[in-house]
């Protein structure tokens, strides 16, 4: 027995680790495809990096609340597995590096103890719930969006409707119309409201960063608070059906939107309802425990430097709705820092705060509850950590995905030019430290992990080819884009493409002329007057490559000579027979329905028991080379292709026989008759590719 199945109280987080280890061991031994392998750890939270060998792992911290037995314990994993750092992420996720794969599940384990999970951290499936940072101390918010963030997570957590979908799902939740959890870039935003005394949510859909952002359409302006869940379960099941399987990049929400219409979305969702096991799922708010302030004395502190400590107070204290309380910022340099400050910060909490700490979507930390008279004693605090450097949320308070440092798909360094821009604005244009409007953004690819696409300035990983073909690290300049509130926003234009080691001298031209010619006007209005061409006209000259220079060759914080490596492999590939995977996986999840029958989970069950049986056709569909996409368009294939034609006899189409699933309430009855089915389709496909392969066998 392995040492880490004797740790685990919890048995359904003991089988999923099991599992995880189970399937580690039959990818090494050749057993799994690997493509299947990829698609169960990444829904495991183990992802990997560019460097070969070694994985990333993603911690999935709920809407970004972590308590500091929970960061003492992700710090502990961190030494012990890891290299002692931790990076915040723009999903309120934290992620270590440089994982042997073998260990993971044992890594896993180790955090269950103080309930760290990585479960769907990554994948295609619902990623973090994200909220905004000052849920439950907003001074403006209606109420706090924590219990219903941690509601839904929990549901669809494990969940077989969205365990397998052809893309991953994002969803976040606003505590205000400032919008702070950024609805409008989200495949589900929720933005809270109160409508004649009920609570409830602003619901936005199909919004998306990524090479073609996508502003999310109002779904609906109000939806009472016990109907977002089952509307959730709704889009997803329509998004798992219809959702674009084959080209990886058009398989988002943002696109079967577009493809279908608002309306027709909507009467989807309708028509799902009836599948739905859950009509009405009430949240009691009043049941969320939210952390407590402890009771203690505030401790005379002498302040060594009050110029910076003023400035830190103006920019670095948040608010709070509880009188005699504040939050603190911490301004975290690209979301990086070690697991030794990590445990002080956790004392700190615990001892003078609320015992917890909230991760940003702009990788910082926020520390709520503490009393204003002890503000002077956490500077004194914060400050032997290196965490009191001004600027919070503020212009010099850059964000940036880890690019080329760890990612596979980084094409330039987005850690080193965020450094390098930070130091532009702190040494140049230090009024900018207590600038709030200005937001600014970097990605190391088309990805847009960074969101440097919805920033009012953006720089995105590119190359430029000189005319010898040399290739050097390149940064295309957004411009104007930027959070309007209430689930609006714009999207920022691309303006040029310049190599990297201009991307300060661009930034110094922009915010050169905003000084000049914005007059008092935010940046989002000032860039929308001046217009895409008026920038390309004092910018372009900083794309000649003709006069590149040998440093031009050298990436921000490298000192090697930039070599363009994308998608680097990772893992070998193997060779294994798919069709028969793909049927031993349709058993799999028949005894998955059964279980759930079993355990009275009717619309789980159902919902197995209907993967079990798109996963057969599918099977059958590729043994006869056709090519597979979405769901829906499998049912349709096998129809074509082997009902229609009577190869095989289901007394019904397939179509019919399948969607059952919307048809009827998710009852017991109807749970085993459609267990029966799969079953029953499940050994009539098998049968025909029984003998298919045995005709075939004969005529060689």
């Amino acid at each position: 027995m392995r040492s880490f199945e004797t740790e685990i109280e919890n048995p359904v987080v003991e089988r999923d680790i099991i599992e995880l280890a189970d399937k580690i061991a039959a990818f090494n031994n050749l057993q799994i495809d690997e493509e299947k392998f990829r698609s169960l750890r990444l829904a495991r939270g183990v992802y990997g990096q560019r460097q070969e060998g070694v994985q990333m792992i993603r911690i999935k911290i709920p809407y970004g609340k972590l308590k500091s037995n929970q960061l003492r314990r992700i710090s502990k994993v961190s030494d012990e597995y890891s290299r002692g750092r931790l990076h915040i992420t723009t999903r309120q996720d934290i992620q270590i590096h440089y994982v042997d794969l073998n260990r993971t599940p044992e890594l896993w384990a180790e955090l269950e103890r103080d309930d760290v999970t990585l479960r769907e951290a990554c994948g295609n499936v619902v990623r973090n719930v994200t909220a905004s940072e000052t849920a439950g101390i907003d001074v403006n918010e209606p109420f706090d969006v924590s219990p219903y963030a941690d509601a839904l997570y929990k549901f669809f957590l494990r969940n077989p409707i969205c365990q397998e979908m052809g893309r991953k799902f994002k969803v976040s939740f606003s505590s205000t119309d400032e919008d702070t959890g950024l609805s409008y870039l989200h495949d589900l935003g929720y933005i809270a409201k109160i409508q004649d005394g009920v609570r409830g949510f602003k619901v936005l859909v199909a919004g998306g960063l990524g090479s073609q952002p996508r502003h999310a359409d109002v779904l609906y302006d109000f939806l009472p608070s016990d109907k977002i869940i089952p509307v959730m379960e709704g889009v997803l099941r329509i998004f798992d059906r219809y959702g674009e399987r084959k080209s990886r990049a058009k398989a988002r929400m943002k696109f079967l939107l577009k493809d279908i219409g608002l309306d027709a979305f909507r009467e989807l969702i309708a028509q799902e309802q009836k599948a739905i096991a859950l009509k009405s799922v009430p949240i009691d708010a009043d049941a969320y425990v939210p952390s407590v302030p402890v009771a203690v004395k505030a401790t005379q502190v002498t302040i060594k430097d009050e110029t910076a400590f003023t400035l830190w107070k103006s920019t670095n204290l948040i608010p709070q709705k509880q009188e005699g309380y504040v939050a603190i910022g911490i301004k975290v340099l690209l979301g990086d820092f070690y697991t030794d400050k990590a445990r002080l910060l956790a004392d700190l909490v615990d001892k003078y705060a609320a015992g917890e700490i909230r991760l940003t979507l702009r990788q910082n930390i926020v520390i709520p509850f503490v009393k204003e008279d002890l503000v002077p004693f956490f500077y004194q605090e914060l400050e032997k950590l290196g965490f009191v450097e001004a600027g919070y949320n503020k212009a010099v308070d850059i964000t940036a995905c880890p690019g080329t440092d760890t990612c596979n798909l980084g094409i330039a360094s987005s850690t080193g030019i965020a450094a390098e821009l930070e130091r532009v604005i702190a040494a140049e244009y230090p009024q900018y430290i207590e600038n709030q409007d200005l937001v600014i953004k970097i990605s190391g690819c088309m990805n847009a992990c960074g969101q440097h696409n919805m920033a009012n300035i953006g720089f995105q990983g590119m190359t430029v080819r000189t005319s010898d073909k040399l290739i050097a690290p390149a940064l295309q300049v957004l411009l104007g884009g930027g959070n309007l509130g209430d689930g609006n926003g714009v999207f920022a234009d691309k303006v040029v493409k310049v190599p990297s080691r201009r991307g300060p001298e661009a930034l110094r031209r922009i915010l050169n002329d905003f000084e000049a010619n914005a007059n008092g006007k935010q940046f989002v209005d000032y860039y929308k007057e001046k217009g895409e061409k008026y920038f390309y006209n004092f910018l372009q000259d900083l794309q000649d490559v003709t006069n590149l220079t040998q440093e031009d060759f050298i990436d921000w914080g490298e000192e090697e000579k930039y070599v363009k490596a994308i998608g680097v492999g990772e893992c070998a590939g193997v060779v294994i027979d798919l069709i028969a995977t793909l049927f031993l996986e349709s058993d799999e999840k028949i005894e998955n329905a059964k279980e759930a029958l079993e355990n009275q989970v009717y619309s789980g069950a159902i919902y197995y028991a209907y993967q079990s049986m798109v996963n057969s056709a599918k099977a059958s569909l590729l043994s006869a080379n056709k090519k597979t996409n979405t769901h829906a368009s499998i049912i349709a294939q096998f129809d074509d292709l082997f009902v229609a034609s009577k190869k095989i006899d289901l007394t019904t189409t397939f179509s019919e026989f399948i969607y059952q699933i919307n048809k009827f309430a998710p009852t017991e009855d109807f749970a085993r008759k459609y267990i029966n089915d799969a079953s029953l389709f499940l050994d009539k496909v098998r049968a025909y590719r029984q003998a298919e392969t045995t005709v075939a066998a004969k005529a060689i």
